[in-house]
């Protein structure tokens, strides 16, 4: 993790400046929303059987009737973004990596993930997992991230299964969708790296450098499981993360679109500015928006240019 680690920094929404933490006093008139009712505008936006079932979203933490005026998003519960929360005086945390994921038999505070969970508790503070039924939703984490790349026409890359609860016109997971203007893959990823959080990792691309990008798929988060689908759409390009040695090697070799990997974190951290704005505009609360990255690459160093190095040569 990189950048002001202890909370000193968390991103206002667009209309207020970023600026060192200095927040405005939390409106006394009303009565504020309870975490009870940001859960109900949540689930109705994100409902949790859309999630796949080896995921873990919904409520985590907090008591149903404790009101809530300020709420903090971030991709990743981690300490780092915890105290950015406490400091900005959230009441709650809407995340969208789940901090539980897999089964524990203990949240001990000598644990790494039990320090978090009794961190959040003694500061009565609530948290909220919209995972994998916040990448299908629509509009969902991939229509904000396509957003930044201004497509248009934007359908489904990954439908769910008919029949399923996630299943509806829009949603999917990934979207796909037209370039305002063609660019080639070189000039797209120069262009991918201006418009994304910026990251050590950057963007790297795989494929023809002068290739004609017109028709463009994205996918946030890990987007490798989805390339038959990029293929089969009849994308030029996909953006997404994590994508691995052979599985990209043998999609390229088999004709597949040319493939842009950006960091994980940088993918998703956009649909954080949609997730704050609808929770001002159903509940008006106050929302921060993390913009901590919390990619675990912290340092990159590119290889020297090998168009102007001469080869080794013996004599």
């Amino acid at each position: 993790m990189r950048g002001d680690p202890w909370g000193r920094w968390f991103r206002l929404p667009p209309d207020r400046a970023r600026t060192p933490v200095s927040w405005p006093a939390v409106s006394t008139t009303g009565s504020p929303p309870t975490v009870a009712d940001v859960v109900a505008v949540l689930d109705r936006r994100y409902p949790p059987a859309w999630a796949e079932e080896w995921d873990r979203v919904g409520l985590v933490l907090g008591e149903p009737g404790t009101p809530v005026r300020r709420i903090a998003c971030v991709v990743d519960v981690v300490p780092e973004t915890v105290e950015q929360a406490l400091a900005a005086g959230a009441d709650l945390i809407v995340a969208h990596h789940p901090l539980l994921l897999r089964g524990v038999s203990s949240v001990a505070a000598t644990t790494y993930k039990g320090r978090i969970v009794h961190r959040m508790i003694k500061a009565d503070v609530a948290l909220y997992v919209a995972h994998t039924n916040a990448d299908v939703a629509d509009p969902g984490v991939s229509d904000a991230l396509a957003a930044r790349f201004g497509l248009t026409g934007l359908r489904p890359l990954h439908r769910p299964r008919p029949g399923s609860p996630a299943d509806g016109p829009g949603r999917g997971i990934g979207r796909i969708g037209e370039m305002p203007a063609p660019m080639t893959l070189a000039e797209l990823t120069r262009h991918a790296a201006a418009v994304l959080p910026a990251t050590a990792w950057g963007v790297r691309a795989a494929g023809d450098p002068g290739r004609m990008v017109r028709t463009l798929a994205v996918s946030g988060g890990s987007g490798d499981s989805f390339l038959a689908e990029a293929t089969a759409a009849g994308a030029d390009a996909f953006l997404t993360a994590d994508l691995r040695h052979h599985p990209a090697g043998e999609h390229l070799a088999a004709g597949g679109p040319a493939l842009l990997d950006a960091a994980h974190w940088a993918t998703e951290r956009p649909w954080l500015d949609d997730l704050a704005a609808h929770l001002r505009d159903e509940l008006g609360v106050e929302t921060v928006v993390s913009d901590l990255d919390t990619d675990p690459w912290t340092v990159h160093a590119a290889a020297p240019d090998r168009t102007t190095r001469s080869p080794d040569r013996e004599g």
